[in-house]
């Protein structure tokens, strides 16, 4: 794998990715995966050789980088390519005046991948698109 993880322009690839791994695969209700914060959000694409293999989008709010949509289809899996992603983000998050944590809502099967990456989880789990989540948070240094 060689893998490029960069800001990117190509909604089309990013909404490809999150339709193949939410829509299809986890069945969340497409009127429910895009949305219009899609719009000002940065997004983040994951390419293998000119092919995309996952994706995230950041919004910025206050002192606060939300991360979310984080997807890697099936083949990426278990590469560490979806640890990398959030790397990706937490260094842009950590590079932006005035952002002082990371924050995301994981899906709760996925909580311990996230503290692994430093995050910590708060608050009550809730349903988002019919699936479990928690908040989560990093502190930036």
């Amino acid at each position: 794998m060689s893998i490029d993880i960069s800001v990117t322009q190509d909604l089309a690839a990013c909404f490809a990715l999150r339709h193949e791994v939410f829509v299809v695969e986890q069945g969340v209700p497409i009127e429910e995966e895009q949305d219009a914060l899609d719009e000002s959000a940065t997004h983040l694409l994951a390419v293998d050789n000119g092919t995309p293999v996952g994706a995230a989008r950041m919004l910025f709010q206050q002192d606060l980088a939300k991360v979310g949509r984080v997807c890697v289809v099936k083949p990426a899996r278990g590469t560490g390519l979806g640890a990398d992603i959030i790397r990706a983000a937490v260094a842009i998050a950590a590079e932006t005046p005035g952002i002082t944590k990371v924050k995301l809502g994981a899906q709760t099967h996925a909580l311990g991948f996230y503290e692994k990456l430093g995050f910590e989880a708060f608050g009550p789990v809730y349903l988002d698109a019919g699936i479990d989540h928690q908040d989560m948070v990093l502190e930036l240094k």
